[in-house]
C-alpha cells in the first residue's frame, strides 16, 4: 500500500490554522479569472476537519473554492453526519458537493511499518472504514443518496497479480452497482499502480483494459502519475475521454514532498490545455498532510487562478 497518500497514516503533526484565508471580494476577483470551478479534497484537512466541520467548508469557501470531494473522517460516515445532512450544509455555504472517496478494501499497515503517533505520544487511531471489497452496496447506497455526482476508489492493491485480479473484480461489480444508482464510478491511483509486476504487467494497464470505459472512469493524481514516470498528457491522449476527474497538487524537485499547486516542479499548463482530451469536468485541490491546510489551498488557489484558464 503507497504511503503519504494512504498515509493519513505518516504523520498528524498538529495543525496551525491560518488566517491567511482570502476575503471574500478576494477570493471573487480570483474566481473571475477561471472559468472551470475550482474544487478541494477535503482529505487536505484531515487532521483538523472534525473539530470543526461547517468552519472548515466556511473557510474553503471563502478562499474561492466551489467543489469538494469528500474522503475519509476520523468520525467516521460522512464527517459525523448523514449523506444528506453533509450535502446540505455544504450547499448552505456555497459549495458543491461532487464526490466521495471510499476504500476498495480493508486498510492495512504495510509490512513492517508501525501507527503513527499523535502530538499527545499516543498511537493514532484509525476509525473502522467501510470498504468496496465488504460493504460495497452500503457505500454505493450512501453516495447516492447525498446525491454526489462520483463515487471514487481511493486505493486498492495491486501489489501482486492475485491482488490485482482480485481488486479489479471487485471495481467492476462496484461500477455495475454504481451505474444502475445513477452514479459516475471512477479509481484514483497513486503511483504503485505503475509498477511493474513480477509478471511484467503494469497495474496500471489491467485497471484500463479490464474494465469498462463507460461505467469505470479514471481520477487521475496528477502528481503519483508524474512521480512515477508518466507524462498525464500522454495518458490522455492514449484513453481520450476516461479522466473526467483530476488531483492536482505539485511535487519538489525530488519528487518526495507535495507541495501547494505552483510552488513545486509540475508545469501545470500543458496538462490543462489537455482537458479536453481528458474528458475533464472537475478537478480538486489536494495537499497531503500539509503543516497548515488553509495556507496551502490559499496558495494553490492563488497560482491557479492567475495561470490556469479552463
Amino acid at each position: 500500500m503507497n504511503f503519504s497518500r494512504r498515509k493519513f497514516l505518516q504523520s498528524t503533526g498538529t495543525l496551525v490554522l491560518s488566517s491567511a484565508v482570502l476575503s471574500g471580494k478576494a477570493a471573487s476577483s480570483y474566481l473571475n479569472m477561471i472559468k472551470h470551478p475550482v474544487g478541494v479534497q477535503l482529505f487536505t484537512f484531515f487532521n483538523v476537519i472534525d473539530s470543526d466541520v461547517k468552519g472548515t467548508l466556511t473557510k474553503i469557501a471563502a478562499a474561492g473554492y466551489k467543489e469538494l470531494e469528500s474522503a475519509f473522517s476520523k468520525k467516521g460516515g460522512y464527517y459525523g453526519m448523514k449523506p444528506k445532512e453533509f450535502k446540505a450544509m455544504a450547499n448552505g455555504l456555497g459549495l458543491s458537493w461532487k464526490s466521495h472517496h471510499v476504500l476498495g478494501a480493508p486498510f492495512k499497515l504495510p509490512a513492517g511499518a508501525k501507527m503513527p503517533t499523535t502530538p499527545d505520544g499516543k498511537p493514532m487511531v484509525i476509525p473502522p472504514m467501510k470498504n468496496l471489497q465488504d460493504d460495497m452496496q452500503q457505500l454505493v447506497d450512501e453516495a447516492a443518496e447525498g446525491g454526489v455526482k462520483y463515487l471514487v476508489c481511493a486505493n486498492t492493491p495491486t501489489g501482486s497479480m492475485e491482488e490485482l485480479k482480485a481488486s479489479i473484480a471487485v471495481l467492476n461489480k462496484t461500477a455495475e452497482a454504481a451505474t444502475k444508482a445513477g452514479l459516475i464510478f471512477a479509481y484514483h491511483n497513486h503511483d504503485a499502480e505503475f509498477r511493474i509486476l513480477k509478471e511484467g504487467v503494469i497495474p496500471y494497464d489491467m485497471l484500463l483494459s479490464e474494465t469498462d470505459p463507460q461505467k469505470m472512469k479514471m481520477e487521475l493524481d496528477l502528481a503519483w502519475a508524474i512521480k512515477a514516470g508518466k507524462n498525464p498528457v500522454d495518458l490522455f491522449k492514449q484513453n481520450p475521454g476516461r479522466f473526467p476527474l483530476w488531483h492536482v497538487k505539485d511535487l519538489d524537485a525530488g519528487k518526495e514532498n507535495i507541495l501547494p499547486v505552483g510552488s513545486g516542479t509540475i508545469d501545470f499548463k500543458p496538462i490543462f490545455a489537455a482537458a479536453l482530451t481528458a474528458g475533464m469536468q472537475s478537478f480538486f485541490v489536494e495537499h497531503d498532510m500539509p503543516k497548515d491546510a488553509f495556507a496551502s489551498i490559499n496558495s494553490s488557489m492563488q497560482y491557479i487562478s492567475k495561470n490556469i484558464n479552463v
